[in-house]
């Protein structure tokens, strides 16, 4: 049997944990319209079966992510798809 202390140690803890884990949703603080293309594009690779595209356009916003990411793109993590998109293309 836990004692009234370790009760209370143990909803702190799950309090605790809770909140951590909603300051851990990053999608959720990401700018409406990026959210939108979030949706679109997943949409569009459902249609495709989840297999990447060869343009671009076609990729979703995280297969370009990693593209930029090889290519040390600076600001990538807060970009979205078709700003991801521009910058690779302009990096050439």
């Amino acid at each position: 049997m836990a004692t009234q202390k370790q009760v209370r140690a143990a909803r702190r803890n799950i309090k605790r944990a809770q909140k951590a884990a909603r300051s851990k949703r990053t999608i959720a603080h990401l700018p409406k319209s990026v959210r939108t293309d979030l949706g679109r594009q997943a949409a569009k690779s459902r249609r495709r079966g989840g297999k990447p595209g060869r343009a671009l356009e076609d990729r979703t916003r995280q297969d370009l992510y990693e593209v930029a990411k090889r290519r040390n793109i600076k600001g990538r993590s807060r970009m979205g798809k078709w700003d991801l998109i521009q910058a690779l293309r302009k990096a050439g």
